[in-house]
Protein backbone atom coordinates (compact mmCIF):
# COMPACT_ATOMS: atom_id res chain seq x y z
CA UNK A 1 0.00 0.00 0.00
CA UNK A 2 1.11 3.52 -0.66
CA UNK A 3 0.44 5.77 2.33
CA UNK A 4 1.08 9.38 3.32
CA UNK A 5 1.95 10.22 6.92
CA UNK A 6 1.26 13.79 7.98
CA UNK A 7 3.87 14.89 10.51
CA UNK A 8 4.47 17.85 12.82
CA UNK A 9 7.98 18.67 13.98
CA UNK A 10 10.10 18.02 10.88
CA UNK A 11 11.89 21.34 10.46
CA UNK A 12 14.91 20.50 8.29
CA UNK A 13 16.45 18.02 5.89
CA UNK A 14 18.15 16.12 8.72
CA UNK A 15 14.81 15.66 10.47
CA UNK A 16 13.31 14.27 7.28
CA UNK A 17 16.24 11.87 6.83
CA UNK A 18 15.92 10.67 10.44
CA UNK A 19 12.22 9.92 9.94
CA UNK A 20 12.93 8.06 6.68
CA UNK A 21 15.68 5.94 8.27
CA UNK A 22 13.50 5.03 11.25
CA UNK A 23 10.64 3.88 8.99
CA UNK A 24 12.95 1.91 6.68
CA UNK A 25 14.13 -0.13 9.67
CA UNK A 26 10.65 -1.63 10.03
CA UNK A 27 9.93 -4.99 8.40
CA UNK A 28 7.14 -4.32 5.94
CA UNK A 29 8.31 -0.87 4.82
CA UNK A 30 9.84 -0.98 1.34
CA UNK A 31 10.17 2.75 0.74
CA UNK A 32 10.01 6.07 2.60
CA UNK A 33 10.54 9.61 1.35
CA UNK A 34 9.98 12.61 3.62
CA UNK A 35 9.28 16.22 2.63
CA UNK A 36 9.91 18.44 5.65
CA UNK A 37 8.57 21.58 3.97
CA UNK A 38 5.15 19.94 3.43
CA UNK A 39 5.30 17.93 6.66
CA UNK A 40 4.61 14.59 4.98
CA UNK A 41 6.27 11.23 4.49
CA UNK A 42 5.43 9.01 1.51
CA UNK A 43 5.60 5.34 2.52
CA UNK A 44 5.26 2.02 0.70
CA UNK A 45 4.29 -0.55 3.28
CA UNK A 46 2.24 -3.54 4.31
CA UNK A 47 2.02 -2.38 7.94
CA UNK A 48 -1.08 -0.95 9.64
CA UNK A 49 -1.40 2.80 10.12
CA UNK A 50 -0.94 2.68 13.91
CA UNK A 51 2.47 0.98 13.52
CA UNK A 52 3.60 3.72 11.14
CA UNK A 53 2.42 6.47 13.50
CA UNK A 54 4.14 4.83 16.47
CA UNK A 55 7.42 4.62 14.55
CA UNK A 56 7.31 8.30 13.56
CA UNK A 57 6.46 9.30 17.13
CA UNK A 58 9.40 7.24 18.45
CA UNK A 59 11.68 9.13 16.04
CA UNK A 60 10.77 12.34 17.89
CA UNK A 61 8.02 13.73 15.68
CA UNK A 62 4.23 13.92 15.97
CA UNK A 63 2.37 11.83 13.39
CA UNK A 64 -1.03 13.46 13.03
CA UNK A 65 -2.66 11.36 10.34
CA UNK A 66 -2.06 8.50 7.90
CA UNK A 67 -3.98 8.46 4.64
CA UNK A 68 -3.98 6.67 1.31
CA UNK A 69 -1.71 8.15 -1.32
CA UNK A 70 -3.89 9.55 -4.10
CA UNK A 71 -1.39 10.43 -6.81
CA UNK A 72 2.24 10.87 -7.70
CA UNK A 73 2.76 13.99 -5.59
CA UNK A 74 0.20 13.39 -2.85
Amino acid sequence: MKRVIEVDGMCCKRCAERAERKLLLLDGVTGAKANFMKGIIFVETTLPDDALMACVNEAGFQATRVRERRGLFD
